[in-house]
């Protein structure tokens, strides 16, 4: 992935099969290569006719869109969104066995939530209520404790200064293809392939970065 202008879409860190039977073949397929690509393309379009924001990074342009021209504003809120929103659940998921290794983040959870069955509930929770379109994000926030949010279409708890550690995407063409109008199981599968290690990874790196 670029940093900046132009954007590209990164490859999955895994096969397009390679989460089977939890997130089909098919799905990964459309949505990385169709619905990524399009967020990519959309925000290389924008970006073409405004160089003075082409050395700006994806977060750049999503944390400071106050900054941005009223033209263009809202539609780069929408793309850029839409491309860190997926990338960073494309890569927060995983079929290796390593991801179920959640090192620090574990006795965190349990601090927070009471219990990893209390924590997944509350998850499930969140992500069901998200109404239409958007994710819901387990972060920490500035007292360093960790809560879900929600977020409609492609905004990003990052505009909040919220740290984001793992997000579900409910988009319907996340799940529609093999599980058509089911939210609740495409999120009972999704929690199969959470890749645990790399959660940790975002947790210790946020918790190492404020001390």
């Amino acid at each position: 992935m670029n940093e900046h202008y132009p954007f590209v879409n990164p490859p999955l860190p895994y096969a397009y099969d390679a989460l089977e039977p939890y997130i089909d073949t098919q799905t990964m397929c459309l949505h990385h290569d169709r619905h990524l690509q399009t967020y990519v393309n959309n925000l290389n379009d924008i970006l073409k006719d405004w160089p003075d924001l082409q050395d700006w990074s994806l977060e750049k342009l999503i944390c400071k869109a106050d900054c941005l021209p009223e033209c263009i504003c809202q539609s780069i809120i929408n793309n850029a969104g839409g491309v860190y929103n997926h990338i960073f659940y494309f890569n927060g998921m995983s079929d290796l066995e390593s991801r179920r290794i959640a090192g620090m983040l574990y006795p965190a959870i349990i601090n927070d939530f009471g219990s990893i069955e209390d924590f997944y509930e509350e998850f499930k929770e969140a992500a069901l209520s998200v109404f239409g379109s958007g994710y819901a994000w387990l972060v920490m926030d500035n007292n360093w404790k960790l809560k879900f949010v929600t977020s409609a279409n492609q905004n990003t708890p990052i505009v909040k200064n919220l740290c984001p550690i793992i997000n579900i995407d409910v988009w319907e063409h996340a799940y529609y293809l093999k599980h058509y109008n089911e939210r609740s199981a495409y999120i009972d599968d999704w929690f199969q392939v959470v890749d645990w290690c790399r959660a940790n990874q975002l947790y210790q790196g946020y918790i190492s970065g404020r001390n």
